[in-house]
């Protein structure tokens, strides 16, 4: 299964959603307020990169915390986006529809206005979406970190103003969580976080690296009654909750074999909370034994930690009329030793009563907005709590609302219409006087006629939604496996042609190529010059920002500067650009040069002014080359047709043999192949609407990555750490909600 798992590690290695990445994929770190000329700085003590919030908010300010008031705080805090104007101002950060992240928002107040506000005179209200997350007081630096399940591929992070000052932030951070984590987080259960505590540490706060999800573990609490235990062997830690090595090896127990080790805390605003107890013995020579309670309520009892392997437990503490809430330890009468604790995290449920857009609805005006750089008042969710300009939509039903009527009078639109207006289903009015638009309704625009356009077009990805070196790389990796494996092919399957070796021994010999190519090589000069100082910012891909700009003969050019948001180091750019120079493909934009000057490295590609493609035709496109892959076939071939036409034709006799590459031999996982030519084939469904988007195209991928390595790493069975599973909510019993 070489070439699937070439195609589908190297795509998601390469590929980003709307920028939603970093140095670590998954990774999105905005510094509000920062300049965009310094836009993707690296952290120098975490590695983490740091992007200007530009690209994701409409509208605020930018400040700088007053200069007495810098010392002790990092680089992102020292900047600050005010928000004078408007009730409510929203980041819209990019997500893959269904899958979990980590929302983290940072205040460093710093005095950056100058008039020394306190908590009484300064505070504001954060949303997650449409649902209430938590209050901001200004007087203090404080962190707010929810755990939320995407419904689209954006979500809106908003700041409301609540009759008490102008809201503020210093930081936003965006963290893909693996798909395992925390069984309680679910699409209608987000979490807001209360506490997550590191007990019998020393250290004040552990995080990334440590934390490959950049979870904040503080230290917990001391108390006479526990002492504090650690140990230096390895944990084996349960996919569940992924706790960080150097927070599972130090724990608290209690004094004596029958002291209670108990975590208690007070909340007059929260009704109730989601708790997850974190496990690891140090021993195995003697019972340690003991029960588990959630506010006087038994959640487990006679429970024994694993050995050198962590155990979480979740469930929630249900309604307290006193605002008290615990977690309590206490030893068995069997027991020998004292209980023991490794982590505790408590978080509040974000209710999600208010109605929202329908996802697909709210993907489909996003993709406008963008398309057209619509401001107006286009923030946060488009019917909720107050539709946008121009936007009206249905009374809810099951808690969504469609947008059934769109006015973009006045909106100094240019262009043709686009194709987005057709995917709206539930439409039944659209108007449009810009005179700069072409004159047509929304239903004069066929869908199938925007695919026969797209599909004439030469370019697969150079749209911000698909990067183009995703398919590069791809291509690439593909030519390479094949050239390795020519003399192991069969005598009775044709070889195929080989390809030269294109990966360099080292950076020198890179350099000794790259004076050879054809390709152009700009100074940074240059780039200044042909983006008029990188002043008409395009888009975002994983190797950085990307800026509009014209050669000398006037030709059209996307620059994209490296900000080293897919770990991007100069062997990977060099490597990048060399193979850029040797590859072409119809379906890959044109190569125009590169940049290598000190700090300062680049790709330069053709841009296409007219005849733009859409997300579904990029998509279109992508699902041939997954089939061209997959098969090891051309598109077309004499007399046999179009390569998604034979391919149907051989499903249809429910045989994935028939399909793969016959050099394989049946070494894949059987699965994951059926998943791979599934998903190329709904990205090349007739109609544009019925494809999936790039962020579903990765979800798919990942899962059939994650099947096949598990086959190819484990010999064809699947293996991992013994630990004790995190058990569901349902299992608290009593405790369940």
């Amino acid at each position: 299964m070489a070439t699937l798992l070439c195609l589908i590690a190297v795509f998601l290695a390469g590929t980003t959603i709307r920028g939603a990445v970093g140095q670590e994929d998954g990774f999105l770190s905005i510094d509000c307020g920062l300049d965009a000329a310094d836009s993707g700085y690296k952290d120098t003590k975490t590695g983490i990169v740091y992007v200007s919030d530009g690209p994701y908010v409409d509208g605020g300010e930018n400040h700088r915390v007053a200069a007495d008031q810098e010392s002790g705080f990092g680089r992102p805090e020292k900047t600050v986006r005010s928000f004078p104007s408007g009730e409510r101002n929203c980041y819209a950060l990019p997500t893959v529809a269904g899958a979990k992240y980590l929302v983290r928002v940072v205040t460093v107040y710093g005095n950056y206005d100058g008039k020394n506000s306190s908590s009484s005179t300064l505070q504001f209200d954060l949303y997650l979406g449409v649902n209430y997350w938590d209050t901001v007081h200004a007087d203090a630096s404080d962190v707010y970190e929810a755990l939320f399940v995407a419904r689209a591929s954006w979500a809106p992070v908003c700041l409301v103003k609540t009759g008490s000052g102008v809201p503020f932030v210093s930081r936003v951070d965006l963290r893909l969580l693996g798909s395992e984590l925390y069984p309680g987080l679910t699409a209608n259960q987000s979490m807001n976080l209360y506490i997550r505590h590191n007990m019998g540490s020393n250290i004040y706060i552990i995080k990334y690296r440590d934390d490959r999800y950049d979870r904040f573990w503080w230290q917990g609490n001391s108390n006479p009654l526990w002492k504090n235990i650690s140990t230096s062997s390895a944990v084996a830690v349960n996919s569940n909750f992924a706790e960080p090595l150097a927070v599972m090896q130090t724990a608290v127990e209690g004094i004596r074999t029958n002291t209670t080790v108990e975590i208690s805390w007070e909340s007059k605003t929260a009704s109730e909370f989601i708790v997850a107890v974190h496990f690891a013995d140090f021993q195995n020579s003697q019972l340690r034994q003991f029960n588990i309670s959630i506010s006087n309520r038994l959640g487990r009892d006679n429970y024994s930690p694993p050995y050198l392997a962590t155990a979480g437990l979740m469930g929630w503490t249900g309604w307290s009329s006193d605002g008290k809430y615990d977690i309590s330890l206490e030893a068995t009468a069997a027991s020998k030793l004292p209980p023991i604790l490794n982590a505790v995290e408590a978080y509040i449920p974000i209710d999600h009563a208010n109605p929202m857009t329908l996802p697909k609805d709210f993907d489909i005006i996003m993709s406008i907005k963008l398309e057209y750089r619509i401001k107006k008042n286009w923030t946060g969710d488009p019917c909720f709590p107050a539709a946008w300009d121009g936007v009206k939509c249905s009374n809810p039903s099951a808690n969504t609302s469609r947008i059934i009527s769109l006015d973009l009078s006045n909106s100094n639109l240019h262009g043709t219409i686009s194709s987005n207006f057709t995917l709206f289903t539930a439409l039944e009015y659209f108007f449009d006087s810009d005179r700069d638009t072409c004159n047509k309704s929304i239903h004069d625009v066929n869908p199938s006629q925007q695919k026969s356009k797209a599909n004439r077009s030469a370019i697969l990805a150079m749209s911000v939604v698909v990067p183009v070196m995703a398919i590069v790389v791809l291509v690439l990796a593909c030519l390479i496996w094949r050239q390795k494996r020519k003399n192991n092919i069969s005598a009775d399957v044709p070889p195929r042609e080989s390809e030269p070796d294109i990966v360099p021994a080292s950076r020198k010999n890179y350099g000794d190529t790259l004076q050879t190519v054809e390709n152009r090589r700009f100074t940074y000069k240059d780039l200044e010059k042909i983006t008029n100082k990188f002043s008409q910012f395009i888009g975002q891909g994983g190797f950085g920002l990307v800026y509009y700009g014209r050669l000398e003969d006037d030709t059209e050019v996307a620059v994209k500067m490296r900000s080293e948001l897919s770990s991007h180091g100069l062997d990977e750019f060099l490597a990048e650009v060399q193979s850029l120079t040797k590859v072409h493909h119809r379906n890959l934009v044109s190569f125009v040069g590169y940049c290598w000057e000190k700090d300062h490295l680049a790709l330069v590609y053709e841009y296409y002014h007219t005849g733009r493609l859409t997300e579904s035709s990029d998509i279109y496109n992508f699902g041939v080359v997954l089939l061209e892959i997959v098969t090891g076939e051309s598109p077309m071939l004499p007399g046999l047709g179009h390569i998604v036409q034979r391919v149907k034709k051989k499903i249809d006799a429910g045989n994935i043999s028939l399909v793969a590459d016959a050099r394989l031999r049946g070494a894949y996982d059987v699965s994951s192949m059926w998943k791979v030519v599934d998903i190329a084939l709904l990205c090349t469904a007739d109609i544009g609407a019925q494809r999936p988007t790039m962020a579903a195209v990765v979800v798919q991928l990942k899962e059939s990555l994650a099947l096949e390595e598990a086959r190819a790493d484990s010999g064809f069975k699947s293996t991992g750490a013994t630990s004790d599973t995190a058990i569901s909510m349902s299992e608290f019993g009593p405790l369940a909600r």
